[in-house]
């Protein structure tokens, strides 16, 4: 019994000075992804890259935002343009407007006329075929204003 006695408080020494070392373990923290992380910082395309991007792409001036959604869920926008020139299209041949886009961000709309690069829609069925939704706005392309040719 005696010699119990004697070997708990070495057990309990060796104990503590164990969870002293996974202490400073858990402290020191290495970032394998460090050189990935880049955050408070968004990708803008160039006018360029949105063309090239989109499923279509058209010049109008008459656009307005017509309804939105916050607060539970991912924010929603919907934008209707009024009439516009089509410069880019790969799904639809002939487009009839006025035409109803979905949008994620809130777009900085200019006056005068502006390129609305514009993907298939994916996602959403259920505003999708309550608003007659075929588009949606091209992630990371803001809104360019239309440069008048020489």
């Amino acid at each position: 019994m005696k010699r119990g006695l004697f070997f708990l408080p070495m057990l309990f020494m060796t104990f503590s000075i164990s969870c002293e070392d996974k202490k400073l373990q858990n402290e020191h923290r290495i970032d394998l992804f460090a050189d990935e992380r880049h955050e408070g910082t968004a990708y803008i395309m160039n006018e360029q890259e949105c063309f090239d991007a989109s499923d279509m792409v058209v010049s109008a001036s008459d656009v307005k935002l017509v309804d939105s959604s916050s607060g539970r869920g991912p924010s929603v926008f919907i934008y209707k343009i009024n009439s516009g020139e089509v410069l880019k299209t790969t799904r639809d041949s002939i487009v009839a407007f006025p035409v109803q886009i979905l949008s994620n961000q809130r777009l900085k709309l200019k006056t005068g006329p502006m390129y609305m690069y514009l993907k298939k829609l994916q996602g959403y069925p259920f505003i999708a075929k309550e608003k007659h939704l075929k588009y949606q706005w091209l992630k990371a392309a803001p809104v360019y204003s239309v440069k008048e040719k020489d």
